[in-house]
């Protein structure tokens, strides 16, 4: 009998190699993953920024009065027109007081319900988180008709407080419209706080009250403390939030002659392009959005800067 034969075994591949396989799947996996993201970014949100953009830089020229319009590089100059449209910066300002006012009142109602949440001397809780979040359930169109009816002194139900107070005039309108914008986001703001406290151990509850700490001063010096990065960030949202404010003074305006076409940036936009042009609004659109952009840069760098501290 002869001897069968063996071939010999395939040499095994490099560590090197087998490393770079590897990597090489876990980067296709990680591109696969992330390509809906990416092609949704820039479909609905980098091309209309860079369109926007270069509609700003545009100028429509006629040929004669009654000809045909056709767009040409203009510069800056629909940029010299926002700057000097006092209109606008006073619609600018007016959110700005807007929420220097309305953004910490929210974000206090916030802590305090995600406090009370997080208590364990409330019962139902189940019933209190549903209660608190269901007005963020209604949208705002939806919210700013409601309140309209019920500020209106002939539509509402509170006659005799409505009759009394004008809720809906120039001295007032903006914090009838500061009442809805906090009545329908406390529930979300008070949703990232209140998970932001449920992750923080229980054992730094149970090592305080074995101190002899009090759930008050568990919740002043333990639990806020813990939370301020929620803060922070529902605080960025809000003042984003401010500087876009258009659903609910677009809404009022059919109950009060208070509002105007510019009342807030959002509004003096819409009203622009609905004229329509498209270029003055695409340059009001950038420069509110990099004074967003600043606004909430800024106000992230100076409360990381203090927390750090």
């Amino acid at each position: 009998m002869t001897a069968t034969s063996i071939p010999p075994a395939a040499p095994e591949a490099p560590a090197a190699t087998r490393k770079n396989r590897s990597s090489g799947a876990q980067r296709r996996a990680v591109a696969i993953f992330i390509a809906p993201f990416a092609v949704l970014f820039l479909a609905f949100y980098a091309v209309p920024i860079v369109f926007a953009v270069v509609q700003s830089l545009l100028t429509v020229e006629r040929e004669g009065t009654f000809g045909p319009p056709r767009q040409v590089f203009g510069g800056l100059t629909q940029y010299e027109q926002v700057f000097a449209n006092t209109e606008f910066w006073q619609s600018v300002g007016r959110v700005l007081v807007f929420g220097a006012v309305q953004v910490p009142i929210m974000l206090g109602l916030a802590l305090l319900f995600a406090l009370l949440l997080d208590s364990p001397l409330l019962k139902g809780k189940k019933f209190f988180r549903l209660a608190f979040f269901a007005p963020y359930a209604v949208p705002g169109v939806i919210a700013a008709i409601m309140w309209g009816f019920l500020y209106s002194p002939s539509l509402s139900p509170f006659e005799a407080v409505t009759s009394n107070i004008d809720f809906l005039s120039a001295e007032l309108v903006l914090w009838a419209i500061a009442n809805i914008v906090t009545w329908v986001y406390v529930g979300y703001n008070m949703l990232i706080i209140y998970s932001s406290l449920l992750a923080i151990p229980t054992e730094i509850y149970e090592a305080a009250r074995l101190d002899g700490a009090s759930n008050i001063q568990i919740a002043w010096r333990i639990k806020i403390p813990l939370v301020i990065p929620a803060i922070i960030l529902t605080a960025v949202f809000s003042i984003i939030g401010t500087l876009q404010l258009l659903a609910e003074p677009q809404t009022l305006r059919s109950f009060s002659s208070a509002i105007s076409s510019s009342f807030t940036p959002n509004l003096a936009v819409y009203t622009t392009a609905s004229v329509p042009n498209y270029n003055l609004a695409a340059a009001f659109s950038v420069v509110l959005a990099l004074a967003t952009f600043a606004l909430s840069f800024v106000f992230l760098k100076s409360t990381q800067r203090k927390v750090t501290q």
